[in-house]
């Protein structure tokens, strides 16, 4: 079993031009992919922010971002990052979930999504963001 973290930083409007400049800093290449492109929202002003963005580098460096959901709060002070959990074994995953549940207030249910077999999202009692999820097949 492997595991490892992402910190996920969340924007409103300004995701794009952080992946940009962390790549500028870090190396690498940003993938990214809009509301629109996805599907995500039907309000037009939203089709061009970023619901999902990354950039990663050979020499080990990853960093996720997006523009926070269309009516999601956002406080740069309190949803400014998540912390993912990636692995490849579903029943770990689990495991830490239920132990992260304890005053946790839930977010996303673990549960299939259209990204990964299995992925939730919860701010636990110390007010973290938790967002594990199972590795998604390679094609």
């Amino acid at each position: 079993m492997s595991i490892e973290t992402t910190t996920h930083l969340n924007f409103d409007g300004q995701a794009r031009e952080a992946l940009d400049h962390y790549a500028r800093v870090f190396g690498g290449e940003v993938a990214s992919m809009t509301y629109g492109a996805m599907s995500a929202s039907d309000e037009p002003a939203w089709a061009d922010r970023i619901v999902f963005g990354q950039v990663a580098t050979d020499a080990g460096f990853r960093i996720m971002a997006f523009d926070v959901w269309p009516g999601q709060q956002y406080d740069q002070g309190s949803n400014a990052f998540y912390v993912y959990v990636h692995g490849d074994d579903a029943s770990e995953i689990e495991r830490y979930w239920t132990g992260l549940l304890d005053g946790a207030e839930v977010r996303q249910p673990l549960a299939p999504s259209a990204w990964a077999p299995l992925a939730g999202q919860l701010r636990d009692r110390f007010g973290v963001i938790w967002a594990p999820d199972v590795a998604a097949p390679q094609v």
